[in-house]
């Protein structure tokens, strides 16, 4: 079967090295990928956000299956379009994308549906919002509606800074804002596979948001991640499903919206239980690296399973009890404006320590790999323990030659901790 695969992050290239092992696979095509993707794949010049030029290519070159990997493709309904044309899909159609295309959507279904999550107003006006802070103590968290990748959230500790965020998202006509109560406890990451009445858990994760370390700094798409995250215990993992994910796929069911993909359920592990912080409707990056280094299947097969309707009766799938760890390389200016253009040395020599260098960022200049984006390279390693991973992940990293690059030293800094 042939198969393409649209993004170009470290996402799609992790993505890419786990598809390529398939032995399913015909010809693995991606677009527009990356250097990195481009051992795995044959690259194609198609804007992702031309559905029109997506099918054609898919009629051109007999592509039986497309795995979309980023958020915004799946919002506008490329999804819907592909499947509309008898072009199979690993993802949500349109409607089921609400999850992670609208906060104020989720927040309102987790009301409907008694889903434990923070107490919220969703406003839709800059007015509106500042009068509706009298209703919120502080720390208060201040979220856009819509699409942010990963970076329209602003946690406020003043009054000020919380007008300054709704001023920020009001600045474009047409916003709207979330405004939610602080959580206090520790954040997790869990995934589900899901064919809209089947659910099938897919490991966990957990993310590393903030620029700095000690997760300090404003907030990123992710400097690192690291899999499984002890802190969701077996026990916590099954409440989650049963309480948040559950009535979640059970009611875009009944809105006839059922929900087809993998599905990435950010918590917080409060003193009452696991609370949802937000949905995806695609696999985190980087938490989809840690992920696939740690699955065992067929990936391929897996997501075939999922987009047929065919999840029921399956073996739940394997992982490695190993830990799986990766360190974003970020361009120097990340989450600002990046520093762009620098070369990228070393690949090899950091992959001969073991490790997994998944490219995100990048481009070739002439033969040099230079940086293109703000998240650059994820350095990805194993071990037996998140102190072992996390020791094996940062010697690959100083193997790595990326002058106009830095990194967070203290990726997995809370579990290593509590390795003691």
């Amino acid at each position: 079967m042939n198969v393409l695969l649209l993004g170009s992050g470290g996402r799609e290239h992790a993505l890419a090295w786990k598809l390529a092992q398939s032995p399913l696979l015909g010809t693995l095509y991606a677009a527009p990928g990356n250097p990195g993707i481009a051992e795995h794949a044959q690259l194609a010049e198609i804007a992702i956000d031309d559905h029109r030029a997506v099918i054609d290519f898919c009629r051109r070159n007999s592509i039986g299956f497309v795995v979309i990997g980023p958020e915004a493709p799946l919002v506008s309904g490329l999804g819907d379009n592909l499947r509309m044309m008898g072009i199979g899909v690993f993802g949500p159609d349109k409607g089921a994308a609400r999850l992670e295309g609208s906060k104020g959507f989720t927040k309102d279904l987790c009301l409907r549906e008694g889903i434990p999550t923070a107490g919220y107003v969703h406003v839709r006006s800059c007015a509106g919002g500042v009068a509706a802070l009298v209703d919120f103590s502080l720390p208060v968290v201040i979220k856009a509606d819509g699409l942010a990748a990963g970076k329209g959230v602003t946690i406020a500790f003043s009054h000020a800074e919380a007008v300054a965020a709704l001023e920020a998202i009001f600045a474009d006509a047409g916003g709207s804002a979330v405004i939610e109560e602080f959580l206090e406890g520790e954040e997790a990451s869990l995934f589900v596979l899901t064919d809209g009445t089947t659910i099938v858990p897919f490991g966990s994760a957990q993310d590393h948001k903030r620029v700095g370390e000690g997760d300090s700094g404003p907030n990123t798409g992710g400097m690192g991640a690291y899999s499984p995250a002890p802190v969701l215990t077996p026990a916590l993992e099954r409440i989650a499903i049963d309480t948040i994910v559950r009535p979640t796929v059970e009611a875009m069911a009944r809105m006839g919206s059922p929900y087809s993909g993998v599905l990435y359920a950010g918590l917080m592990l409060t003193r009452v239980g696991p609370k949802l912080i937000e949905y995806n409707a695609r696999f985190g990056d980087p938490e989809c690296q840690v992920l696939m280094l740690r699955y065992q299947g067929d990936l391929l097969e897996l997501m075939l399973a999922t987009a047929k309707g065919e999840l029921a009766g399956r073996p739940d799938p394997v992982f490695s009890d190993e830990t799986a760890l990766t360190v974003v390389m970020a361009a120097k200016g990340y989450p600002g404006t990046p520093e762009t253009g620098g070369a990228i040395r070393g690949i090899d020599a950091a992959q001969a320590t073991g490790a997994l260098v998944f490219q995100a960022g990048t481009r070739l200049d002439g033969e040099t790999l230079v940086a293109s984006g703000g998240r650059v390279l994820n350095v990805t390693a194993t071990g037996r323990s998140v102190s072992a991973a996390q020791a094996a992940a940062y010697r690959a990293v100083d193997a790595l030659d990326f002058p106009s690059g830095f990194c967070r030293r203290d990726i997995g800094w809370r579990e290593v901790a509590r390795e003691g």
